[in-house]
């Protein structure tokens, strides 16, 4: 039993039993992430794994992180924890997948107000999705009470990730040819990027986050822009054992813009077909109401797709099927062409 208590810590705004508890109740979630790979416990100080090498030759680590931004602040007003989560192991997995490395470990960074144990149970619930999503383990994290940094009532949410894969097998740009194809997979919504321009445009303190709008399908502004980032982990690694892919990007803050090029190699562009792009329909509410362009829109948000792929045109048929095969619906949006400079919209 932990007898671990300080009454002038707890005067002073921090109550370490509240860690204990909440310790104790993130239990259930953490060990749904344990993975073969991975040591079990926690509390320690250091989250232990040992990669399973078989078929790599010479492995890499590759690593990510990021968080989860001011999306955090629509959590704050529905008084809904339980998502988010996800989204920062998706922000940081995708990232990793972008060069073919498979994610082993993830481990998060929860800096509040007040500790509230089973708030941070719930915020913890929704990581330990991400990671069963993605297929890592959640092997550790922090949680940070700092009275009079944060307000009581809100949190910072961020994390970290680390994949290996075979250094043969890094996603490699210096094959792509002008008529390769780029697959789009589709998003979610808006996912974790722009949302300080959707809380402008939104004003979204004062709006009914909870009322049920036709154009998204019934659903309240609320629980639209919460829903969580899609994870592509599992279906890209599926995709790799049977096509060649030539290039990946996670699209992002910037959109498509600042992330399809990331991709692509030097002297060759990407001409995007917009009338191929699913745009959704939150995406063009966000444009009618802000009186947002075009460009703008393309330059901030996915739009719709968050992760392109480029394969050979022989290819195509294939990654879509494979991809399909996965329960994700990616189509089509544009090819690699010479001339061009970035992304070029037609």
């Amino acid at each position: 039993m932990n007898n671990s208590f300080s009454e002038s810590y707890k005067a002073a705004g921090v109550d370490i039993t509240a860690g204990y508890k909440a310790v104790e109740l993130m239990k259930s979630h953490i060990a749904r992430t344990t993975t073969p790979e991975a040591a079990p416990d926690i509390g320690g100080f250091g989250g232990l794994l040992v990669p399973d090498l078989t078929g790599i030759k010479t492995p890499v680590l590759v690593s990510g992180t990021d968080g989860v931004g001011t999306k955090l602040k629509l959590a704050f007003l529905l008084d809904k924890h339980d998502t988010v989560g996800i989204d920062c192991v998706a922000m940081c997995v995708n990232d990793i997948i972008c060069c073919g490395a498979r994610p082993l470990l993830f481990l998060d960074y929860i800096a509040c107000g007040k500790n509230v144990p089973e708030k941070i149970a719930a915020i913890v619930s929704g990581v330990a999705e991400g990671c069963v999503q993605a297929g890592c383990a959640l092997i550790g994290g922090e949680t940070a009470e700092m009275p009079g940094f944060y307000p009581v009532d809100e949190y910072d949410l961020a994390g970290y990730s680390t994949g290996i894969v075979d250094r043969d097998k890094v996603i490699n740009s210096a094959t792509q040819n002008a008529g390769d194809v780029i697959i789009g997979l589709p998003s979610s919504g808006v996912h974790s990027n722009g949302f300080s321009l959707v809380r402008k445009i939104f004003n979204v303190e004062r709006a009914n986050l909870t009322l049920p709008i036709e154009a998204l399908g019934g659903k309240g502004l609320g629980e639209t822009l919460l829903t969580p980032t899609k994870i592509y982990v599992k279906p890209v690694l599926e995709l790799l054992k049977s096509v060649n892919v030539k290039g990946i990007s996670h699209i992002t803050g910037g959109g498509f813009y600042e992330n399809i090029p990331r991709s692509i190699r030097k002297g060759l562009g990407a001409k995007i077909e917009k009338k191929n792009v699913r745009v959704l329909p939150i995406f063009e509410m966000l444009a009618a109401e802000g009186k947002v362009s075009e460009r703008d829109m393309f330059n901030t948000f996915n739009m719709g797709v968050g992760m392109s792929i480029v394969v050979a045109p022989e290819d195509a048929d294939k990654a879509l099927e494979v991809l399909k095969g996965q329960g994700v619906d990616a189509y089509v949006i544009g090819e690699l062409a010479e001339g061009i400079e970035g992304v070029e919209l037609n």
